[in-house]
């Protein structure tokens, strides 16, 4: 199984491991599952950007960027050169680590999920 660490650009958000990830899920579906707070106004089809995450490790874990994925990082708040859309962040291996860092989700408008 794969392992995903998550941080958060809000310092008052405590890191939290997954070690149960598995090959083939997205890294917002592994935040779903592991009561992770990821906002995702679209559903996680590709439609928006607030699902907007940093792939701070083991982006070589990950399906590559999508011209698509790609437009719509241009459109998320401070985007940066590590910048991935968590529902198009795809884990490649079982045995991945990966770090993702969420950006502060209270500057997003929509839903909360």
């Amino acid at each position: 199984m794969a392992t995903v660490i998550f941080t958060f650009e809000d310092d008052s958000i405590p890191s939290k491991t997954v070690q149960n990830a598995e090959e083939g899920y997205s890294i917002l579906e592994i935040a779903e599952d592991n009561d992770v707070h990821l906002n995702h106004n679209c559903g996680g089809v590709c439609a928006c950007s607030t699902c907007h995450v940093y792939v701070e490790l083991g982006e070589e874990f990950l399906e590559e960027i999508s011209d698509k994925e790609e437009d719509f990082i241009d459109r998320a708040i401070n985007p940066r050169l590590e910048s991935r859309l968590g529902c198009q962040c795809v884990i490649l291996e079982d045995d991945a680590e990966i770090h993702i860092q969420i950006p502060d989700q209270r500057r997003i408008i929509g839903h909360e999920h």
